[in-house]
């Protein structure tokens, strides 16, 4: 009987184990499935484009659409502004979300916990709700279509400041204090003990806002009208064309062209970005 329960558990182990991984590859090749789609496509003709059945490996690669993309487009131009953008706000949000994110998890004031169950509450407000108010501060400002006008707005994150200060709650208070003790400051404390123990958390964080803003379309739509301060996401627009006369293996070159950046960043970081993400998850 022991034998027979253990063989029995052994094969409902392996049963478990068999549909875990056809569910992983089921759920790869439904998350894979459109960016094959969109590379295979942007290797073809428009008249190869919308066969029935749809072919998914190119029989006759055409290149060609990638480089209509550079003269149909000022695409350097949009590139370097979304650049610009995306490596400001990352690095923005870097220093406000590790500053804040310190504050709720290693000092106390009186009321942290509301203030930062209030903070966490701005993540249910859409985005498309306050549009109209930051447009309007926006505009005050003086930044009206121009790149700060996306960056500053974006500087501060409530998501960021959780993922921070639940990595903050892991690390231990006794080299805080032990670092006081020999006359450090708060800031020196947190500069120099904690911030540097951070690695993997500012990481995630840098890779999810890096990915976030520079797909980001919404924003510049609503902030640019000038083409020369377009960002890459919107620019490509213009690849489809009057009424949308373009030709979608253009428009889909473009794309991957867009996507290369984040799947580089993803690529060469997915350690620290896993490593981060499950730190971050427990206390």
């Amino acid at each position: 009987m022991p034998r027979t329960a253990s063989t029995v558990g052994g094969l409902t182990r392996a049963v478990g184990r068999s549909l875990g991984i056809v569910v992983l590859v089921v759920a790869a090749v439904t998350a894979l499935g459109p960016l094959l789609w969109t590379l295979t496509t942007s290797l073809r003709t428009p008249a190869e484009s919308f066969t029935n059945p749809p072919q998914w490996l190119p029989l006759h690669p055409d290149f060609s659409n990638y480089a209509a993309v550079f003269e149909q487009i000022p695409i350097g131009r949009f590139f370097l502004n979304s650049v610009i953008v995306t490596l400001l706000i990352v690095a923005g949000q870097t220093v406000t979300c590790m500053l804040s994110g310190y504050a709720f998890a290693m000092l106390k004031f009186p009321g942290r916990n509301a203030i930062f169950f209030a903070f966490l509450a701005t993540m249910m407000v859409p985005l498309q709700t306050i549009i109209i108010p930051v447009f309007v501060i926006v505009r005050y400002m003086g930044l009206s279509d121009s790149l700060g006008s996306l960056v500053i707005p974006a500087l501060g994150s409530a998501f960021g400041t959780f993922l921070m200060r639940q990595y903050f709650l892991q690390m231990p208070k006794e080299l805080g204090e032990a670092a006081t003790i020999d006359g450090a400051s708060y800031f020196q404390v947190f500069s120099l003990v904690y911030a540097r123990m951070a690695g993997p958390a500012i990481a995630t964080l840098a890779i999810l806002n890096f990915s976030g803003f520079w797909a980001e379309f919404y924003r510049p739509l609503i902030f640019l009208q000038t083409q020369d301060n377009y960002t890459l996401p919107l620019g490509l627009v213009g690849l489809q064309g009057n009424l949308g006369t373009g030709s979608i293996s253009v428009v889909l070159a473009g794309v991957v062209l867009a996507m290369i950046p984040s799947v580089l960043l993803f690529i060469f970081a997915q350690r620290y970005f896993i490593e981060g993400i499950t730190a971050g998850s427990f206390r």
